[in-house]
């Protein structure tokens, strides 16, 4: 998944603490699920609870699981769902208003015949 707020392997723990230091509700990122392989977690910051919403892809069309007694809508792409979810009374606690984007810079430093690439993450819109 290319998303700016796609965090990708990210614990529980880290996913609410990036969204407590936002501050804001409706801040919201997408990192893998830690307990269903291939699928994703929507979590969305709405005071200071973080709620999780599994998204799931299933014959290239792409849903999320919200709110009790809410019909399950398919989108064609993760972009499409975040657009729709942006809008209030979607199902989801509070509208996707602020996203957590990450950015990598790679920074390559030698030491005589060693050359390491590290990684490092910076948490924009913070």
């Amino acid at each position: 998944m290319r998303l700016p707020v796609y965090h990708g392997r990210i614990s529980k723990a880290e996913t609410e603490d990036l969204l407590a230091s936002s501050g804001k509700d409706g801040s919201f990122l997408i990192r893998d699920s830690e307990t269903v392989p291939g699928t994703y977690c929507l979590c969305v910051l709405n005071r200071t609870f973080v709620h999780t919403y599994r998204i799931s892809e299933i014959s290239g069309n792409w849903s999320v699981q919200t709110s009790k007694g809410v019909l399950p809508r398919f989108f064609s792409s993760v972009e499409n769902l975040i657009v729709t979810y942006e809008k209030p009374g979607q199902g989801t606690v509070v509208p996707l208003l602020h996203p957590v984007e990450y950015k990598c810079y790679k920074i390559r430093s030698q030491n005589e015949d060693l050359q390491e690439e590290r990684e490092y993450m910076e948490i924009l819109g913070i």
